[in-house]
């Protein structure tokens, strides 16, 4: 095969509710460019190159999906910016856990910036952008390592109470650590136990952060952690 052969994989995602899925898209910025009714339900939603195509499946459990697909762009803050705009102007928030939700922009340890987003057919459409200088730092401290290990675990393997679990174990050892590790930790624990409907010990564990004395250079290498800490006072103070 030559060269010059133009490729593209478009992902063809199961749902249970067409109308509920081409909703949440078009909150987000997708136009629907096709909708079919017999002799199957389906759809197509696209937003600049991103295209995704939609098929009933009455079967699927959105909260137990194995569904998910990888968007590369160019520009992960701007879509995530977008997309968490889109949401909450169209529902009043931006959904944090349960199915639909959207998940914190970060930096993986395995060289991208990236969200998870899942969609109400509990879909995972995993949406990052290649770092310029992957970080190769080793993990400085006991803490550190956890945190990353438990982002792996929870935002790359959706297994939060793994997550969660491996977390406390080096919260509850109190050893010395950087105050910028200390917040991001808290955050994500945070962040986990409302993933997990422990919305009490979510409230504790943020209060926590916020008690953590960050200096404002601390506070600008935590421009992701601040945006999600102020999402989940958000959602915490939905009743």
């Amino acid at each position: 095969m030559g060269d010059d052969v133009a490729e593209r994989t478009i992902p063809i995602l199961p749902c249970r509710s067409i109308d509920e899925v081409l909703d949440f898209y078009q909150a987000i910025g997708f136009e629907v460019t096709y909708r079919q009714k017999v002799p199957n339900t389906y759809a197509i939603v696209r937003r600049g190159g991103i295209e995704l195509q939609f098929f009933v499946l009455k079967a699927v459990d959105p909260a137990n999906s194995y569904s998910t697909c990888y968007v590369l762009t160019s520009d992960v803050d701007d879509l995530y910016r977008s997309f968490r705009d889109g949401i909450r102007a169209a529902t009043g928030r931006v959904p944090l856990r349960g199915v639909p939700r959207i998940g914190a922009l970060k930096d993986m340890s395995y060289g991208v910036r990236q969200f998870v987003m899942t969609d109400p057919g509990g879909n995972m459409i995993r949406i990052g952008q290649p770092l310029d200088a992957p970080a190769a730092d080793a993990p400085v401290d006991r803490l550190d390592r956890a945190l990353r290990t438990a982002i792996l675990l929870g935002d790359s393997k959706e297994d939060p109470l793994a997550a969660a679990r491996t977390l406390d174990r080096a919260l509850d050892a109190a050893e010395p650590t950087s105050p910028t590790t200390l917040f991001r930790a808290l955050v994500f624990r945070a962040d986990l136990a409302l993933r997990l409907d422990d919305r009490p010990l979510a409230a504790t564990v943020l209060s926590r952060a916020d008690a953590v004395p960050l200096t404002d250079t601390d506070r600008a290498t935590l421009v992701d952690d601040l945006t999600r800490a102020r999402d989940l006072r958000t959602d915490l103070a939905v009743t």
